[in-house]
């Protein structure tokens, strides 16, 4: 091998190309890309409860099941879309009241290129995983495939300014 082709591979190798991110999205699965199981209320729970639920274990969704079956997602932006704002009891008021019902869902073992295009096209921030009699295996979020995808990216690309062909122009200020 020549000092060229040495050298070009090695950059390939420090820098890879939109190939490579392409055989990621492709290749990886959703349950590589998950890590925390579903956070999960009946439909007879309280918005309270829900709500309590997201908090203690810092998610931005449940999922809310009839039986062991998925019924519904309810996520923050049901919160500040359909209750902020509202004279309701949170400890009265039931959760399948506000939560989206038959959400789109995913088999954990879809790609994460495709659970990207529907969370991109549908304006999902969530979308819950099922298996096949349709139980809640677990939820992706847009955040977690983010932080999952940036990990094949070098730390100094992650690190350059938003438009790296402009200079600093004024140096003061905080």
């Amino acid at each position: 091998m020549s000092h060229d082709e040495e050298l070009e591979r090695a950059q390939d190798e420090e820098h890879p190309g939109p190939s490579d991110l392409e055989s990621v999205l492709v290749s990886e699965r959703l349950t590589d890309a998950v890590s925390h199981p579903p956070v999960i209320v009946g439909v007879g729970a309280s918005v309270a409860e829900a709500i309590a639920a997201m908090q203690k274990e810092r998610r931005g969704c449940v999922l809310v099941v009839s039986g062991d079956k998925l019924a519904g997602i309810f996520t923050e932006r049901d919160v500040l879309l359909r209750i902020a704002g509202l004279a309701i009891d949170l400890k009265q008021a039931k959760v399948s009241d506000y939560m989206t019902r038959d959400p789109v869902a995913l088999p954990a073992d879809s790609s994460v290129a495709f659970a990207l295009n529907r969370m991109v096209v549908e304006g999902f921030r969530h979308i819950p995983l099922v298996d096949d009699q349709g139980r809640p295996t677990g939820v992706v979020s847009m955040r977690e495939l983010i932080e999952y995808l940036s990990d094949f990216f070098r730390k100094d690309m992650l690190n350059l300014p938003p438009d790296p062909g402009a200079a600093f122009r004024n140096r003061e200020g905080g």
